[in-house]
């Protein structure tokens, strides 16, 4: 009988030893003498490699000298108890096939450590190596995550669309989709481009948010949520920022901002969970790494907590709830804004808060995740319900440590005389969006949503310091290979 092949994963699990098994997967090391080979396999499944012994009297030489950091192998042999140190088993091959060769003087991915830079130019082969291998084996279990919690309070998996004509943010930053001729676009009388030849009949674009359609959805069903692509045409080359990221947009009928911020710290709470509890081998492998990384530099500018510390941070306290003004009052009399440390000093009220503001409220003042709510209208979006005192706005934002905002959301303003007043005040054609004055003309709600932003969750729960790195094929200025 056939033997089946088993991941490493499984095997390095096992406890029923001398036995047949098959693996197959990549060589990540080879080191030997003429009378045994000890090759590092590694397929995938897990950070760690299993260790095949392949004696040359059993395995040809002609066979051995394929095996190469890179090649790919398959390997029949017993699974025994191992002798050696830092491993429980290893297999002794009977049997061993290279699939794929690895020219060792072409291969970039040799056994030495490689730069971040290096690698995002080889973002084809780096998920082959420990780190992005742990990376995206872990943003596969965040999003695993994501649906889950929600499919298990009862919210509906909305499909909002990529291709629209609307702009959530009022930004104007958005990437057109056409169809028309880049060289010769077909002209209005007044020799503008004339959208009404295009594909879809008028001007369109690549979504920034799927916010504005999430709340359609929500004013019918309840509760529902998207986990989909966003794109912003920002020509910004930050470790922050992406042109193409993953948000996750909750939108809930009947509730208030008291209860957008309990689903929030729920969510983020559970998520912090899910990564302790099931991405264990590849959290320490990667807080191990961030250790050695943070070796070289100076005491002061080191994380405060190792990574599962702060994913612990996160599950094991309550988040502080503090209004924008108040924080404004603490951060305007904190010992850093009074010494001029602030790269932005923290003037009064009405300041767009800065990541160090948000860094120095959760790791200094306060100590423990915050929820900031009730912001200046002029700083906010125009769906933001307008609170009675006409100068603030239902709006949150959760911040973390290490990090600042990784959540804004807020209460929707649910009626219809307010929001077109927002709308004219903000200048956004009302005849634009009549699809969305719509919902709050026929049996309009109280509700309201937040947005997370999926790679900024990544930088969080990875210790990454770089957008790039947790997604597998980052969209900047100037960079759209694959």
């Amino acid at each position: 009988m056939k033997t089946k092949r088993t991941k490493v994963s499984e095997l390095l699990q096992s406890t029923e030893f001398d036995r047949e098994v098959l693996v197959k997967g990549w060589v990540r090391t080879k080191r030997g003498n003429k009378h045994v080979n000890f090759i590092a396999v590694n397929d995938g499944s897990t950070i760690k490699n299993i260790q095949v012994v392949a004696d040359p009297n059993q395995i040809s030489e002609d066979t051995l000298r394929l095996v190469t950091t890179g090649a790919s192998i398959s390997v029949t042999g017993k699974l025994v108890a191992s002798q050696g140190a830092g491993q429980n088993m290893e297999i002794q091959a009977s049997q061993l096939e290279v699939l794929g060769t690895a020219d060792p003087e072409k291969y970039p991915l040799q056994p030495k450590k490689h730069s971040f830079e290096f690698l995002r130019e080889i973002a084809h082969l780096r998920p082959r190596t420990s780190t992005f291998s742990a990376v995206y084996r872990m943003r596969h279990a965040m999003s695993f995550a994501v649906h889950q919690f929600f499919n298990q309070k009862g919210f509906v998996y909305m499909h909002t669309p990529i291709v629209t004509g609307s702009d959530a943010e009022g930004a104007g930053e958005m990437f057109r989709v056409t169809t028309l001729d880049a060289k010769n676009p077909p002209l209005t009388e007044d020799g503008s481009v004339d959208f009404s030849e295009d594909f879809f009949g008028k001007e369109t674009n690549l979504t920034v948010s799927g916010q504005l359609e999430g709340e359609l959805g929500a004013l019918a069903l309840g509760d529902i949520y998207t986990f989909g692509p966003t794109f912003r045409a920002e020509n910004s080359n930050t470790t922050r920022h992406l042109a193409e990221f993953w948000m996750i947009e909750p939108e809930m009928a009947f509730y208030e901002l008291s209860d957008n911020m309990d689903l929030a710290e729920e969510f983020l709470k559970y998520l912090a969970k899910y990564a302790l509890d099931n991405c264990a081998d590849d959290l320490e492998f990667l807080e191990n790494r961030l250790l050695d990384e943070e070796k070289n530099k100076p005491a002061t500018e080191r994380s405060p907590m190792t990574l599962r510390e702060k994913l612990q941070f996160v599950v094991e306290n309550d988040f502080e709830r503090v209004s924008y003004t108040d924080a404004v009052e603490i951060l305007r009399n904190s010992k850093p804004n009074k010494k001029k440390k602030f790269q932005f000093p923290v003037e009064g009220w009405g300041t767009d808060l800065q990541s160090e503001h948000e860094r120095y409220l959760v790791e200094k003042h306060f100590n423990k995740p915050v929820i900031l709510f009730d912001y200046p209208k002029d700083i906010k979006a125009f769906y933001m319900r307008m609170n009675d005192d006409d100068k603030t706005v239902g709006a949150m934002d959760i911040l973390f440590p290490g990090i600042g905002e990784i959540v804004g959301g807020s209460q929707r303003e649910e009626r219809l005389d307010v929001l077109r007043a927002r709308m004219a005040e903000m200048h956004i054609p009302e005849e634009e969006m009549d699809w969305y004055l719509d919902t709050r003309r026929f049996g309009s709600v109280p509700h309201s949503g937040f947005g997370l932003g999926f790679e900024r969750l990544m930088i969080f729960v990875t210790g990454l310091g770089n957008i790039r790195d947790v997604i597998p094929f980052p969209r900047t200025p100037g960079n759209a290979m694959y």
